[in-house]
């Protein structure tokens, strides 16, 4: 790899790059696009499927403050304001969350080993790559499941998952069993068995995606756009000819 700049790549940061170098480049430099409605409810979500996971069901009059906790306790306090989100629209989000909410206490939960696993390696000098687990299940036939919760539909999900299976077998020294994403909302199912070949070709494309970018903030060469849906929240839609174009389009 290229020596340079200090790099924490997450596996957002590297289905991003996957999709548009440019977008990756500025979000690793603290450049990001506006908060959205649907960024903030999944993560609502995600909290409270975590919370459930740990602490055990969430009765049902008790869930708006369930949901009030988890907001005043993290992030989202300060989305929220970013979203000038009222009171009424707060409570539409709430809502909607507790019937993705319903939906989730009706996945089995057998095997459960823990959930919002943070995973860390570093595997060069100035690069770690981070990610964390939405859940982790031991199979019964050995090994560990790890599951990434979404609370839309299942695009493709194949990238992000394999980035964790290579980070878990950096942290533990063994491929988990499965990896597999669950669109609560739809029901929609993706599982693969990760593969050293796998592990191996993720490896190689963060080395592209690091030797790329620290290549492009030396020279101030400009990074590779590609358009996509990915463009509607980008921070540089603004003076991206490629993004606007798809914008377009979309709408």
């Amino acid at each position: 790899m290229v020596h340079g700049e200090a790099l924490k790549v997450s596996a957002s940061t590297y289905v991003t790059f996957k999709k548009c170098p440019a977008q990756a480049g500025a979000r690793l430099q603290g450049i990001y696009g506006p908060e959205s409605r649907q960024s903030f409810l999944g993560i609502l979500a995600h909290r409270i499927f975590s919370r459930h996971l740990t602490s055990g069901s969430i009765p049902s009059d008790d869930f708006v403050q369930a949901c009030r906790e988890e907001i005043g306790g993290s992030s989202l306090n300060n989305k929220m304001t970013d979203l000038e989100m009222r009171p009424s629209a707060l409570a539409g989000v709430i809502e909607e969350v507790r019937g993705l909410y319903e939906r989730f206490t009706r996945l089995p939960s057998e095997g459960f080993e823990g959930s919002e696993h943070n995973l860390e390696a570093t595997v060069a000098e100035g690069v770690d790559l981070m990610g964390t687990v939405d859940a982790v299940y031991r199979e019964d036939l050995g090994g560990f499941r790890l599951v990434d919760w979404k609370t839309g539909e299942l695009t493709d999900p194949e990238d992000q998952l394999l980035f964790y299976a290579l980070l878990w077998l950096l942290d533990s020294g063994e491929m988990p069993a499965y990896v597999e994403a669950v669109s609560v909302r739809t029901g929609e199912r993706y599982r693969t068995v990760p593969s050293s070949a796998d592990a191996g070709r993720v490896a190689a494309e963060i080395a592209e995606l690091v030797d790329l970018l620290r290549n492009a903030w030396a020279t101030g060469a400009d990074l590779p756009r590609t358009g996509g849906p990915w463009c509607r929240y980008c921070p540089l839609l603004e003076d991206c000819e490629e993004g606007k174009s798809v914008g377009a389009l979309l709408d």
